[in-house]
């Protein structure tokens, strides 16, 4: 409804509502849950030491990361993205047919390369391995960052990232089940860089895409 208000059209939920009924168009439901998070391991685990605020007054200061699934034609993707919580953009992203270290490893060196943050920098993540083994450990060592962990099985400790795989899923239309592993690839790195991180509206934004809500922020300093 916000993207066709940027767009110019005068348009309210409930002339949605019946435009996508009389379309034959309906929301996207959630599909079944696949656990991604292996928390049963050797590694030492960090504190939690964001606690559910979500909130920050400048970029690089809090960034949450996380993996997700994506089934395809020739087996199962995964995705590992690292999130800016100050604008909600993906600054970092990997994907790999497996779920080891590599594949975070990855998505943070991306973002670092991008934003190059400042010692301080809190990482948070889930409990799994990837992000609680040593190899992980000595590179947020190395950047200075400060490592952070949701507690053991609550999502919502990190749900920030959560949310925006459920979005992914919900608003990428293709049927990736039936498509090659380097289609859905090109597809989901098509969603991140040129629609969710330059030009989906996010609420929490006011309404901007994370691009555009930094470019704003940042010239107002």
């Amino acid at each position: 409804m916000y993207q066709l208000r940027k767009e110019g059209l005068a348009i309210g939920r409930y002339k949605v509502r019946r435009l996508m009924r009389l379309a034959g168009i309906s929301a996207g439901r959630r599909k079944r849950y696949r656990i991604t998070t292996r928390s049963k391991h050797k590694y030492p685990v960090s504190p939690n030491l964001i606690a559910g605020n979500f909130q920050t007054d400048s970029p690089n200061k809090v960034w949450v990361s996380d993996i997700t699934y994506l089934r395809t034609l020739e087996g199962w993707l995964y995705l590992g993205i690292v999130m800016d919580l100050y604008s909600r953009k993906v600054v970092g992203w990997s994907l790999a047919r497996n779920m080891k270290v590599e594949l975070v490893e990855g998505a943070l060196l991306m973002a670092i390369g991008r934003r190059k943050p400042g010692p301080g920098l809190i990482h948070h993540s889930d409990r799994g391995s990837q992000y609680a083994c040593f190899k992980y450990r000595r590179l947020l060592e190395a950047q200075g960052m400060i490592s952070s962990m949701s507690r053991s099985g609550n999502c919502l400790d990190n749900a920030v990232a959560e949310r925006f795989f459920r979005t992914l899923k919900s608003e990428c239309l293709l049927n990736w089940k039936d498509m090659p592993a380097e289609a859905v690839r090109h597809d989901i790195v098509d969603y991140i860089e040129m629609f969710y991180n330059s030009e989906r509206l996010h609420s929490y934004n006011g309404y901007l895409s994370p691009n555009d809500f930094e470019k704003r922020e940042l010239t107002l300093v």
